[in-house]
């Protein structure tokens, strides 16, 4: 699909009045939260990150449980296996999901991320690791990717039931997105004894670097993400005294190694037309491609940032058709 035209008057697609009212409310309590010290105001934020216990009552044709990998540093992640599908007495596709939140809010059972794995495994289906990782400031780069790497390690020793682990598959949104880029990329130089990783999935991934792209200065009104906001995010999980052209943050800019001996999956990469990230996510095809990767970009035209979060929008339902296609049929 094409990309879209415009300036700052297109910064934004039409949406419900109650999702923009919604995306509105946010964005100012998250940019209360962002301290100019940079630290975080976690106290306020836990007023509006709404949490969902694990719960084994299969009420939305789902069961999830929690399984702590390191209590020393709250290393968890959720699991979630469907109930009603037609394969549910099958061995199931594996997906370790990283949620978004800028590395630095939100958690595996926070509400939209429950309700979001949630339909994941129901309507793929597949069972679905949600890894509760370190968060920054507290808990700067690389703990975030040391932590997934954790967690596939600990599944390939305990393999979550009715799951099948020559089917997995590493995905995630936003900075989770860009999570599973990395850790995908470190367990393709370790051998597993069960584990088999058939594809790397990212979402809108959380991309960027020194330079300011035509996107993040058109789209300056877009919902949900702001430069100003992901400039402080960045500033906050990257090593003290890196800037944003880190390898962490800009896989192919002017410090970063050489991709085309690192190891990753097949990869599905979604993009979003109002998504200030957008051309960042573009680079990021652009490199893998030319450093001979297997990828596949798919990009609506008038998404926005975390438009998978909102089923009524009509690029969530091919969102998710496409994610399934890609795990059962490649």
């Amino acid at each position: 699909m094409s990309g879209i035209a415009g300036g700052r008057a297109g910064a934004s697609p039409d949406l419900p009045w109650m999702l923009r009212l919604s995306f509105t409310i946010s964005n100012k309590i998250i940019d209360a939260c962002l301290r100019r010290d940079g630290t975080v105001n976690r106290r306020l934020f836990s007023f509006v990150d709404l949490k969902s216990p694990p719960s084994a009552n299969p009420a939305t044709g789902v069961t999830t449980s929690d399984s702590i990998v390191d209590p020393s540093r709250n290393l968890w992640f959720r699991l979630f296996l469907p109930t009603e599908s037609a394969t549910a007495c099958e061995n199931l596709p594996v997906v370790v999901y990283f949620h978004g939140g800028g590395f630095v809010f939100l958690t595996a059972d926070s509400k939209p991320f429950d309700d979001f794995c949630r339909r994941l495994s129901r309507d793929l289906p597949a069972a679905v690791v949600s890894v509760n990782y370190r968060l920054a400031p507290e808990h700067r780069c690389p703990s975030q990717y040391d932590d997934g790497f954790d967690v596939l390690k600990f599944i390939d020793e305990n393999p979550p039931p009715n799951s099948d682990l020559s089917r997995c598959f590493i995905a995630g949104d936003s900075a989770g997105g860009n999570i599973a880029h990395h850790v995908a990329a470190r367990a393709g130089e370790f051998k597993f004894r069960n584990l088999k990783i058939r594809g790397l999935i990212p979402i809108q991934p959380y991309f960027g670097g020194e330079e300011r792209t035509a996107s993040e200065i058109q789209l300056v009104r877009a919902p949900v993400v702001s430069v100003e906001r992901t400039d402080w995010c960045w500033k906050a999980f990257l090593p003290e005294g890196s800037d944003r052209d880190h390898p962490a943050a800009n896989l192919f800019g002017p410090k970063s190694g050489d991709m085309s001996r690192v190891k990753v999956p097949k990869c599905l990469v979604f993009i979003g037309g109002f998504d200030p990230l957008k051309d960042w996510q573009k680079k990021y095809c652009e490199g893998m491609k030319k450093n001979g990767k297997k990828l596949k970009m798919i990009e609506y035209p008038k998404a926005i940032h975390s438009f998978y979060m909102v089923p009524e929008l009509p690029e969530s339902s091919l969102f998710i058709n496409e994610f399934r296609n890609f795990i059962y049929f490649g």
